[in-house]
């Protein structure tokens, strides 16, 4: 029942909301005379659909304190079940076809709660004042050797020629709405970092009083820094003249070449701005990862941390870019409440690419759009850097 903050949600509510979605938007349309399992669970459970009727602010998740867990997980049999049934009397018609699509739309927004659940855990453990350990068993990374923070060479940058490129989804398998349509858009020649900035890297930053120099940081950034006392990443501490922070396995050293995760988008960019360089946009970002294979560290690998940073433009930690999430050319949301989902959000909220080691590896794509507001750091939220070629 925990919450932690407006932004994160219980994770009894997280197990209760994914079931009430597969409920009202797979099975209310396609089971004829299908009966809620609990009529007030639409006012519990529904997140932000206007369509679908009133809801719980979403700042009083946690005073839900019924159903209980055992209730909700009831629930989620019950509706597990009566999916499975409406699926193994298919026959194929337009409503089982339709039915089939939102399945597909609620099995990938059920991946997006498990992320969601895993961050939110993690905010809600790292306030706690003995930083509890949400696993005991999670895998120890070997330390990186010790060096200076000033001692930084940086990654290699890869170049990129100008020209007209295609972006947005293809149209073939699933993807969100906002993802499409396919489209073409002028790039200037660039390049992009090979990978993501390291520990190692911002470790630097901060010892270059970065956190206290307002020539770095965007207006509202910096008000962030003098408001809420930013000096580092989120859950970054100074112990004994030391830097740790906390996991989901518990309060550890700081790995030098891992990638520095936990950052706003306004320390994103401070950051490339003290290094001499800037944040890609998502268009230059898909470019760059459209080539390659969607390999990485992700949450199958059951670390639930990033490893070393290493080349690659997927996994680890999801990757700020420069672009505000915004509608693509000829973007329309579907009817209905459905379309809500993605499409009522595009304003002052900023997007990143690549994934991170708490997402689904089969949940990412080169065209996956996530997004935030600026000043989010209880994401897995990380930096690629970008120069002008």
């Amino acid at each position: 029942m925990v919450q932690s903050m407006p932004d994160a949600s219980p994770t009894k509510w997280h197990l209760a909301h994914t079931t009430w979605f597969f409920e009202t938007f797979v099975l209310a349309p396609v089971v004829a005379h299908h009966a809620p399992a609990d009529e007030s669970y639409g006012f519990l459970f529904n997140s932000y659909y206007e369509g679908v009727g009133p809801r719980v602010e979403r700042g009083r998740r946690g005073q839900l304190s019924r159903p209980s867990l055992a209730e909700v997980h009831a629930y989620r049999r019950r509706v597990d079940d009566a999916v499975e049934g409406w699926l193994a009397g298919l026959n194929g018609d337009s409503q089982d076809r339709a039915g089939l699509a939102t399945l597909e739309l609620g099995l990938h927004h059920e991946q997006q709660h498990q992320e969601l659940l895993l961050t939110d855990v993690k905010h809600a453990l790292g306030l706690q004042p003995g930083r509890p350990a949400y696993r005991t068993d999670l895998p120890r990374a070997p330390m990186a050797t010790p060096s200076s923070p000033t001692a930084v060479a940086g990654p290699r940058f890869r170049a990129f020629d100008e020209g007209v490129v295609s972006v947005g989804h293809d149209g073939g398998g699933f993807a969100f709405d906002n993802e499409g349509p396919r489209h073409r858009t002028f790039l200037h020649a660039f390049e992009l970092a090979e990978r993501p900035v390291t520990c190692r890297e911002y470790l630097a930053f901060v010892a270059d009083e970065g956190y206290a120099r307002a020539e770095l940081w965007l207006s509202e950034g910096w008000r962030h820094v003098q408001q809420d006392g930013w000096r580092a990443p989120l859950y970054w501490e100074r112990r004994d003249g030391d830097w740790v922070t906390y996991t989901l396995g518990g309060m550890r050293e700081i790995r030098l070449d891992e990638p520095v995760t936990h950052v706003s988008h306004f320390e994103a960019d401070a950051f490339a701005r003290w290094a001499g360089a800037r944040l890609p946009t998502e268009e230059e970002w898909e470019r760059a990862a459209a080539e390659g294979p969607v390999t990485g560290h992700f949450a199958d690998s059951d670390r639930f941390h990033p490893g070393p940073a290493t080349t690659g433009m997927f996994g680890d930690v999801w990757q700020w870019t420069a672009s505000a999430y915004g509608p693509y050319p000829g973007f329309r949301p579907p009817a209905g409440a459905l379309g809500e989902y993605n499409g009522k959000f595009m304003s002052s909220q900023m997007v990143l690419r690549g994934g991170s080691c708490l997402t689904p590896a089969d949940h990412v794509r080169a065209t996956y759009r996530n997004f935030f507001p600026p000043d989010a750091r209880w994401q897995m939220s990380g930096i690629r850097l970008a120069r002008d070629a």
